[in-house]
């Protein structure tokens, strides 16, 4: 981006997920917790990327909540109980670029409550 252009709050979100991209990666024993949120609901993934594969994954799509809170406290639940199924305890948390706080902590909080680590 040249310095004429002006700056969206979604071209510096998409800039803070490069560089967070380049340090963080998962593997089959510690995959990567992605976490996508959107205006409506909020998404994760657990991902290998040495072999490029989605483990599991949860969205807040069919969940019946009030808000996007309750939504994200459902996903983090739904994130662990599936992860443990295919027994994984460990994860590299990728907040995909947003700050962490409000929604993003309540899906990670609920997610080590459900019994991830990271």
């Amino acid at each position: 981006m040249s310095k004429l252009t002006p700056k969206t709050k979604a071209d510096l979100r998409k800039r803070r997920h490069r560089r967070i991209r380049g340090k963080v990666s998962g593997t089959e024993s510690v995959p990567r917790l992605s976490v996508f949120r959107s205006n409506r609901y909020i998404s994760v993934q657990l991902i290998n990327d040495d072999s490029g594969v989605t483990i599991a994954s949860a969205t807040s799509k069919g969940v019946k909540a009030k808000g996007m809170m309750e939504g994200a406290k459902a996903v983090g639940v739904d994130i662990a109980k599936k992860a443990t199924a295919k027994g994984v305890t460990k994860v590299v948390f990728d907040r995909g670029g947003f700050t962490y706080a409000g929604v993003i902590r309540a899906l990670a909080d609920s997610a080590r409550e459900g019994g991830l680590k990271f």
